[in-house]
């Protein structure tokens, strides 16, 4: 008798990334405010460990202006806090070609509590046919107005 021992066959699971827009390429940026040392160009470079912060304190919004209306599928977004506990508040919204007004995405609110929980990832599956803009607006702590917003990373996948 002869025998061999086998690998147990193991599902494949593919892991498809989204088609990650390059955003530097097709939105018009707005924000209120952001530090000489953290500019929002680095919340949408993928290797980039620094992302933005804000210039001021308080609460802050980044809308993204797109040059044609795109077809956004995925939202990936990433927030980091190494110093200090606090609540962070943020809403994401989207303004269609055709709109009128932003309509709500998500709102979330969430505790940072350094070093036990210094990082949030949110990633969305979402259908936003002909997004004309997309805004994120942070309220980095609900409790202090002297808080500083940052975001680690940002992408949009079509």
């Amino acid at each position: 008798m002869r025998k061999q021992i086998i690998e147990p066959a193991q599902p494949r699971i593919a892991l498809v990334e989204p088609n990650w827009l390059d955003l530097e390429q097709l939105v018009q940026l707005e924000l209120t405010s952001e530090a000489e040392t953290h500019l929002i160009e680095a919340a949408f470079t993928p290797n980039e460990n620094e992302g933005w912060r804000a210039g001021q304190p308080g609460k802050q919004t980044i809308r993204l202006i797109f040059e044609e209306p795109h077809h956004i599928k995925q939202i990936r977004v990433v927030f980091q806090e190494l110093a200090q506990a606090r609540t962070q508040e943020f809403l994401l919204s989207w303004l269609s070609a055709d709109g009128l007004s932003y309509q709500e995405i998500v709102r979330q609110q969430y505790n940072f509590n350094p070093p036990a929980t210094c990082q949030q990832v949110e990633e969305y599956t979402v259908d936003l046919k002909a997004v004309k803009a997309l805004e994120l607006t942070i309220n980095p702590d609900i409790s202090n107005p002297g808080a500083y917003a940052s975001l680690a990373h940002l992408q949009l996948g079509g």
